[in-house]
C-alpha cells in the first residue's frame, strides 16, 4: 500500500472514526483502544460467555458477583489480546481487504513492535486476573494459549479454521467450572462441545463478508467451503449447539424448567438461520451480532434453574 498513513474510505470499513474512543480516549491512546476492538464489544461478549455459563451451572444457587466481574475483565483484556495477535499475523492480508484495510497496523497508526509491546501489556493484565482464581483454573487457563496463538494462522491452512476459533474461545467454559468446583466435569465438557459448534454457526456466517476479499487474497473460510449451503450446516451446527446445552443441564442435575427456557433460546438460532442473507454484509453481521443475546438467555436459563432447584 502506498500513503498507509492516509484514512480509506469504504462502506465496509470495520473502524469507524465516530465511536466513543475517537470522541473521549487521548489521542495517543485511540489506535490501541481500536486495536484491541474496545469499541466493539461483540468479541468480548462471545468469548465471556461460555465463562458465565459454566460459572453459573457450577454453582450452587446464584454465581458469585466477584467471580463474574474477574471473568468480565479477563475476556476484555484477553480478547484485546486475541485481536493483537490476530492483526499481527494478518497484518500483509488485512491491507488488501476492504473491511480491514484501515486498522491500526496496516494503516501504519501502531507499528509492530509497538503492538508487540501493547501485547505484553495485555498478557500480564491477563495474567494478574487469572491469578485471582484457585490454582485449577489457572492450569486450564494457561493450557488455551497454545490454541490462542495457533488460531490466526489457521486460515492460510484449512477451510474450517472457524473450527480452532471454537475450541480457543469457548475455553472458558472449562476455566469456569475449574474455578468454582476445582475440577472439570462431564457437565463442562458438554457446554464446551456446545460452544464448539454454536461458534462454527455464528464465525460461518460473519465470514460471508470477507468472502469475496478471502477469495482475493487466498486465504480459506467455512463461508468459502460452503457456500450457499451454510444455512443447512448452521442448522445442523445450532441444533447440536441445543442438545449438548440440554446435555449439560442434564449432568449437571439442573431442574427442569431450564430445558423449556434453553428451547426458547435456541429459537433464537432458528431465527437467525432463517431470515440470514449470504450476500448481505450487514444482514450477517447484524445476525452474528445478535448471539450475545442468545447467550444471555441460555445464562438467564442457568440462573433461573439453579435459584428454582436451591429454592432461592
Amino acid at each position: 500500500m502506498s500513503q498507509v498513513n492516509q484514512p480509506i474510505q469504504n462502506t465496509k470499513n470495520d473502524m469507524p472514526s465516530d465511536g466513543w474512543i475517537d470522541r473521549f480516549a487521548p489521542l495517543a491512546s485511540r489506535p490501541y483502544l481500536k486495536l484491541a476492538r474496545l469499541d466493539r464489544p461483540i468479541g468480548t461478549w462471545l468469548l465471556l460467555l461460555p465463562c458465565w455459563w459454566s460459572t453459573a451451572m457450577a454453582s450452587d444457587g446464584a454465581p458469585s458477583i466477584l467471580m463474574m466481574v474477574y471473568f468480565a475483565i479477563g475476556a476484555l483484556i484477553m480478547r484485546g489480546a486475541g485481536c493483537v495477535v490476530n492483526d499481527l499475523a494478518d497484518r500483509n492480508f488485512d491491507g488488501k481487504v476492504e473491511r480491514t484495510a484501515t486498522r491500526p497496523i496496516p494503516s501504519g497508526q501502531v507499528k509492530v513492535w509497538q503492538a508487540i509491546a501493547f501485547l505484553g501489556l495485555l498478557l500480564l493484565i491477563g495474567l494478574a486476573v487469572l491469578l485471582q482464581f484457585r490454582i485449577e483454573a489457572i492450569i486450564v487457563g494457561i493450557c488455551s494459549l497454545p490454541l490462542v496463538i495457533t488460531y490466526p494462522f489457521m486460515k492460510r491452512i484449512t477451510y474450517w479454521p472457524q473450527a480452532v476459533l471454537g475450541l480457543t474461545f469457548n475455553w472458558g467454559a472449562l476455566v469456569g467450572w475449574a474455578a468454582v468446583t476445582g475440577t472439570v466435569a462431564p457437565a463442562a465438557v458438554a457446554m464446551y462441545v456446545a460452544g464448539f459448534f454454536w461458534t462454527l454457526g455464528y464465525d460461518t456466517i460473519y465470514a460471508h463478508q470477507d468472502k469475496d476479499d478471502d477469495i482475493k487474497i487466498g486465504v480459506k473460510s467455512l463461508a468459502l467451503r460452503l457456500g450457499d449451503a451454510t444455512p443447512r450446516w448452521a442448522m445442523g451446527f445450532y441444533t447440536v449447539t441445543t442438545l449438548f446445552l440440554g446435555v449439560s443441564g442434564m449432568l449437571a442435575g439442573l431442574h427442569w424448567i431450564y430445558f423449556p427456557l434453553l428451547a426458547l433460546a435456541c429459537l433464537h438460532l432458528a431465527w437467525q438461520v432463517a431470515t440470514v442473507k449470504l450476500d448481505d454484509a450487514a444482514n450477517c453481521l447484524k445476525r452474528f451480532k445478535s448471539n450475545r443475546d442468545f447467550g444471555l438467555m441460555v445464562l438467564a436459563a442457568i440462573i433461573i434453574a439453579n435459584l428454582v432447584g436451591t429454592g432461592l
